[in-house]
């Protein structure tokens, strides 16, 4: 029997049902939504190998629920820019630096939710108080993608496609190819400072 803070194993079957072997029962997409909602540990993995496919079961609940009326949240413009970054030398990257940014906005969002709780109740005046948080939040939000396009433009020794070509002889260019490590290590350092100002914002 698993220990209490272990994750519930959930086994997905060839004929693509679910079962939550913590409850004894079959679930659907929806019920693991609601799972991660409510803060509940869960893998996913296939019943027949073992594997773990928590990430492609993961992505496709963001898929059907960004297909539900209403319900998208991602702009056109971020899943064009995330699409192109797919294959990129500085895909590595991209993952650490969204998760640093969903933390730092989870931090903030805690603080308008109470903000929010202590206004219900109270004169359209006070309500107004809240878009100062609101805005805040905006604010942080495109610091942060001014951050991250900073340290893509800093640490990509190459331009990007449909660019002028640098002034650079090939020989050079391929000399510089044993300094990537280095030069993941500085862009990692840069994104450590980019996550110290985060907490500093917060």
């Amino acid at each position: 029997m698993a220990a209490k803070d272990d994750p519930i194993i959930i086994k997905k079957y060839a004929n693509r049902r679910l079962y939550n072997t913590g409850t004894s029962t079959y679930v659907t997409l929806e019920d693991l939504a609601e799972m991660v909602k409510k803060g509940e540990e869960f893998t996913v993995q296939d019943a027949k190998t073992g594997d773990d496919i928590t990430h492609p079961v993961l992505t496709q609940i963001i898929f059907e629920l960004e297909n539900k009326d209403g319900q998208n949240m991602l702009p056109i413009p971020f899943l064009r820019q995330l699409i192109a970054y797919y294959g990129d030398q500085m895909q590595m990257i991209v993952p650490s630096f969204l998760e640093q940014s969903m933390l730092a906005f989870s931090k903030e969002q805690e603080r308008f939710r109470e903000q929010m709780k202590g206004a219900l109740g109270k004169s359209p005046l006070d309500m107004m108080k809240i878009t100062t948080p609101i805005k805040a939040l905006e604010e942080q939000t495109r610091r942060n993608m001014e951050m991250f396009q900073n340290a893509m433009r800093l640490f990509t020794p190459f331009p990007p496609v449909g660019t002028a070509p640098a002034a650079a002889p090939a020989e050079p260019a391929r000399k510089e190819m044993p300094e990537k490590p280095d030069d993941l290590q500085e862009l990692k350092d840069q994104i450590a400072a980019m996550q110290r100002k985060l907490d500093t914002m917060s």
